[in-house]
């Protein structure tokens, strides 16, 4: 959703070229600008190759270098050009790259991350607006449990076509129809295999700001995924909570043949851990 105010205090200065030059939506094939074009022109494909690095972040999460050259086809050279450009707009941030399990030898690799401003940029959500009426929920109709019910309710609503992608799925594709049906929302999901288990990505959250100040929505999601996939899930991080992807772990389970029916009562969810880092 749109942030009215980052937490670092002043505003995005780039934000509304972003905005205007499809950085969401922009895919075209990056070239290098032929020497003798035009100041204007320049100037004009160098913003379109920078927004193509701050959306593959933002598809993709928190990149290192050799990330973003692989994947839209640029020297690492040009990507760390545009990436200083970047940081140098508080659109993006390094960052050390977080290692599960066993640390490797030798230093994590650095990644760059959307910084509050950069995420900003791509949408134009009304957060504020939001967070303001789930205030008064709570404060007139029953405190946290009225927001945890209309969280419930909304989520109910989506999780309608979320359920008929995952009936669709063979059991062993149903959190990657998840996935799909989560980046039909916005939130560009992805599924990946763990060790014990899947992990369900989520690199875009369109309530991270309200679900800062109401993780309510956050755990509701967890019990939602939980009932729509059949089986226990944990939240490990959330973009809410500071992190650069929201992650739930699916662990390996026996499922049945149909999910079961969402219902209001019913918490299969890890919510205690919705929002938080793992231990």
């Amino acid at each position: 959703m749109y942030r009215t105010g980052g937490r670092s205090g002043r505003r995005l200065s780039a934000s509304e070229e972003l905005r205007n030059n499809g950085v969401v939506k922009n895919v075209g094939e990056a070239r290098e600008t032929p020497t003798g074009t035009p100041q204007e022109e320049l100037a004009t494909g160098e913003r379109s190759t920078r927004n193509r690095v701050a959306r593959s972040i933002l598809d993709h999460g928190p990149s290192t270098v050799a990330d973003l050259a692989g994947r839209l086809g640029l020297t690492q050279a040009a990507v760390r050009r545009h990436l200083d450009a970047l940081v140098a707009d508080d659109v993006v941030q390094p960052r050390e790259q977080r290692v599960y399990g066993a640390r490797t030898r030798g230093r994590p690799a650095k990644v760059f991350a959307l910084t509050d401003c950069g995420r900003d940029a791509f949408d134009q959500s009304y957060d504020k607006l939001a967070a303001d009426a789930l205030r008064w929920i709570r404060e007139r109709f029953g405190g946290d449990e009225a927001v945890v019910a209309f969280a419930r309710a909304r989520l109910a609503e989506q999780a309608t076509a979320y359920r008929r992608a995952i009936e669709a799925a063979d059991p062993d594709q149903r959190t990657e129809a998840l996935a799909r049906a989560l980046s039909a929302d916005g939130y560009a999901a992805t599924a990946r295999s763990a060790p014990v288990g899947e992990q369900l990505c989520q690199h875009h959250c369109p309530v991270a700001h309200v679900a800062e100040q109401f993780p309510q929505l956050c755990e509701v999601e967890t019990e939602i995924f939980s009932e729509l996939l059949g089986t226990h899930v944990q939240r490990l991080a959330t973009i809410a909570h500071g992190d650069g992807v929201c992650t739930t772990f699916i662990p390996k389970a026996p499922r049945a043949t149909e999910p079961p029916k969402i219902s209001e009562t019913t918490h299969n969810a890890s919510a205690s851990t919705a929002g938080r880092n793992p231990a």
